[in-house]
């Protein structure tokens, strides 16, 4: 949080961070983003994304979740055509009138390594992650997704990962309120056949 400048970015990475994450700084100054790729390398230069679903035609949000759960993903990229995202800034509070896919074709063409994704629409429900948001990103992106917003239980990590075809999870509530510990999860995923470090 509050990083706005390459000098930012190098003051964190010397203090031992590996990885420095862009969201507000990145979509009111976007050569920040090609800037400090260019500097330090994409490897480390993740961008945080926001994202709100925008109001769909009825019963349209039902049949994506429906799509997604099942893993047809082809589908689901054709209904692409019919719902989206808005990219959302200051924490989730300030929306930004740019279709979140678009942002993050556009921050991946500017040299991000990563993109974290958060559902504002599912973050803090412990509903699980927005599948079709996931989804949509990880099949049309080339760079890794981080899926988050949502995990309530050790099954919505798996979904997020198999269904949603992120590279990884982000969970916060199950380890804040010690419904489970990382190494529990870690243990759980191995068994469903998930790699996990």
């Amino acid at each position: 949080g509050g990083i706005r400048t390459l000098e930012d970015i190098r003051e964190l990475l010397q203090a031992g961070a590996d990885k420095v994450s862009l969201n507000t700084a990145a979509v009111q100054k976007p050569d920040l983003v090609r800037e400090a790729s260019e500097k330090f390398g994409s490897q480390c230069i993740v961008v945080a994304i926001d994202a709100k679903r925008r109001p769909a035609g009825d019963g349209l949000w039902g049949q994506a979740d429906k799509i997604a759960g099942e893993g047809r993903g082809d589908e689901l990229v054709a209904l692409r055509k019919q719902i989206s995202w808005e990219v959302y800034i200051h924490g989730g509070r300030t929306p930004t009138g740019f279709d979140a896919l678009e942002w993050a074709r556009k921050v991946e063409e500017w040299g991000a390594g990563e993109i974290l994704l958060t559902s504002m629409d599912r973050d803090g429900t412990k509903k699980g992650y927005d599948i079709p948001l996931t989804r949509i990103f990880s099949d049309i992106l080339s760079i890794p997704i981080i899926a988050s917003g949502g995990a309530g239980t050790m099954d919505h990590l798996l979904e997020g990962l198999i269904q949603g075809r992120a590279d990884a999870v982000l969970a916060a509530s199950i380890f804040h309120f010690r419904q489970h510990t990382a190494q529990e999860v870690k243990a759980y995923l191995r068994g469903k056949g998930v790699p996990v470090r």
